[in-house]
């Protein structure tokens, strides 16, 4: 189960890995937390009136087509984008929104999907919600907050408890994969694409690289990823940075997706290969 804070989230961060595991005939979810519909629309063709009274729909539309592309199934857990503030000072997020809901509140609708979805692995964000949205850091809060109780008696009526065996932070924004990228242009002769964002990601602390702890290749399932990129239109400009590097040479240079593994309840080695790795594979 990848648990995510907007719709077009799971098509970026750890699509291709899903694609992967789906294609293999595991059960793969993604369990979205809002609608997102105060999402701007990112892609200027699709920046009509029509698109923008109607957003919400849209949107809906959107993931689902993207969940068929991945062949995953998909669970809307029916709270309210909240938005990315903006402003000097940023204005206080409105009433009733996802970020602003009441932790318990927010956490009883996910624990209800884990306990009837039944996840051995669970995908989400880290402490810093991969970028500091408000809703990606709730998605965080309330994911934590489920691994610790989805598996005790807390709130029998969300169903059978079921303990999470792994779960893992998506890490999708890697430093180190732009930089090898980047160099395999130059090592070619090459005009890089990627030129914007390698000045713009370099100039950034670190590399979470140091946190990964799970390498999932996946480059067979890039173009499968990408489609599903596509598939949310109002937020994808087809001719933006997403699509820079052709898919071919990000499969002979870069072949995997990312992940930190930040709780297990089962004994594996680090590092891994398999987001499974470690889990009985009779289990239930």
């Amino acid at each position: 189960m990848a648990i995510h804070a907007h719709p077009d989230d799971e098509s970026s961060k750890g699509a291709a890995t899903m694609a992967r595991y789906a294609a293999e005939g595991h059960r793969v979810k993604v369990v979205t937390c809002t609608g997102g519909e105060a999402g701007s629309i990112l892609n200027p063709a699709m920046d009509r009136p029509e698109v923008r009274e109607n957003i919400a729909a849209v949107r809906v539309h959107e993931m689902a087509a993207a969940a068929e592309t991945l062949g995953v199934e998909h669970e809307w857990l029916g709270f309210t984008d909240s938005g990315l503030p903006a402003g000097n000072p940023v204005p206080v997020l409105s009433h009733g929104v996802f970020a602003r809901q009441s932790v318990e509140d927010a956490t009883k609708p996910l624990i209800r999907a884990i306990r009837e979805f039944r996840p051995h692995v669970v995908i989400t964000y880290d402490e810093n919600g991969g970028y500091p949205h408000p809703d990606h850091i709730m998605t965080h809060i309330v994911s934590m907050r489920a691994w610790l109780e989805s598996g005790t008696d807390k709130y029998p009526e969300l169903g059978e408890p079921w303990e999470i065996s792994k779960l893992y932070y998506t890490h999708g924004f890697i430093k180190a994969r732009l930089i090898a990228l980047d160099n395999y242009y130059r090592d070619n002769g090459l005009e890089s694409p990627l030129a914007e964002s390698f000045r713009r990601w370099t100039k950034t602390p670190g590399d979470i690289m140091t946190r990964v702890t799970t390498q999932v290749e996946c480059g067979d399932y890039f173009q499968q990823r990408d489609q599903a990129l596509l598939a949310h239109a109002t937020q994808i400009d087809p001719n933006g940075p997403f699509f820079a590097v052709p898919v071919d040479i990000q499969q002979c240079v870069w072949s995997t997706e990312e992940f930190e593994l930040a709780r297990t309840r089962v004994q594996t080695e680090l590092p891994e290969t398999d987001l499974f790795a470690g889990i009985d594979p009779d289990a239930e």
